[in-house]
């Protein structure tokens, strides 16, 4: 069955360097290779979702340039449905100026450009005509007053909201309990709850504090690690399959964007957290953002990722 997912979120030209380090503060690091990609946390989940093979409608605002037609061009190229994508006439589109070392790891700066112009009433429509119990994925690359209203109008209308709570922002508390699941990875969890992750038990009450704001589904990322899932009704880790990273740039929106195409096929949500890690473990294998991202017929031939670990309410915690 193909699901139908709905995406609100940011559009970037990535402008990545890789090199042997990253440069200190008055540094010059020479050496790296130049690549110039499409990315942004939303049109790179929307992106992986499509390839997965979601029926995936986008909801963004690009530049009225030459990034922005190259990115319209492109997600119709996808199969994405554009028609709730606007252009720009006074703001540029969204530029990321990416460092990656020679680990894999990344540093990113961003000029939002057309996506701080994102608002309200570009998204109106679109909501009104979605379907109850579809899964909206949103993340924080735009307005924050444009992310409440999603989630508080996606929650009146019945639609199951997936927040990838990044970059970090500072959310009102109300908000949470209108979300389906939100997915932060070690960092953000952290910064949302106040609590230091240093471990799995530090990770465990992070999720769980989480939940207790009202949040029913809480995942929080462990990159290469995989995934730990907390849901009313128990808790499990999955593990990320075992690669060589070149570069982890959109292995976070892989992950997002396979977990949503899971949720629409009606998978369970350790199902669907299998899943992801598997997609996520092939894109950092490969350099660049949306370029990482793989096609369903590639993920198929990968065997998935199993849960190590799981609890139901009334038995004892397996988590050290």
């Amino acid at each position: 069955m193909r699901g139908k997912i709905l995406v609100v979120g940011s559009s970037n030209i990535d402008m990545v360097i890789k090199a042997p380090k990253f440069p200190l503060p008055g540094e010059t690091v020479l050496g790296g290779n130049f690549f110039m990609n499409p990315g942004g946390k939303g049109a790179n989940q929307a992106v992986a979702a499509a390839r997965l093979g979601a029926h995936v409608t986008f909801i963004a605002k690009l530049g009225n340039d030459i990034f922005g037609r190259q990115a319209m061009q492109q997600f119709q190229r996808e199969n994405i449905e554009t028609r709730y994508v606007t252009m720009d006439p006074d703001n540029p589109s969204g530029v990321a100026l990416i460092n990656v070392d020679g680990k894999g790891d990344y540093c990113i700066s961003v000029a939002p450009g057309s996506n701080a112009q994102l608002k309200p009433s570009d998204i109106e429509v679109a909501l009104d005509e979605a379907e109850a119990g579809t899964i909206l994925l949103l993340q924080l690359e735009i307005p924050l007053n444009t992310v409440e209203y999603v989630i508080r109008e996606s929650y009146r209308k019945g639609l199951r909201v997936l927040l990838n709570p990044a970059p970090f922002q500072v959310l009102s508390p109300d908000l949470f309990s209108k979300l389906y699941l939100i997915t932060p990875n070690e960092m953000d969890a952290e910064l949302l709850t106040g609590i230091r992750i240093t471990d799995m038990e530090s990770i465990r009450k992070a999720a769980r504090k989480l939940q207790s704001q009202g949040v029913p589904n809480v995942i929080v990322t462990l990159g290469d690690r995989g995934a730990y899932l907390l849901t009313e009704g128990g808790e499990s880790l999955t593990p990320a399959p075992i690669v060589e990273a070149i570069d982890t740039t959109a292995a976070g929106n892989c992950f997002n964007g396979a977990l949503a195409v899971a949720l629409s096929e009606n998978q369970s949500l350790e199902e669907a957290v299998s899943f992801a890690c598997k997609v996520a473990s092939i894109s950092v294998t490969r350099m660049g953002a949306q370029a990482s991202l793989p096609y369903r017929k590639e993920v198929d031939i990968v065997p998935p990722s199993a849960p190590t670990l799981s609890r139901k309410k009334q038995t004892k915690s397996l988590i050290k």
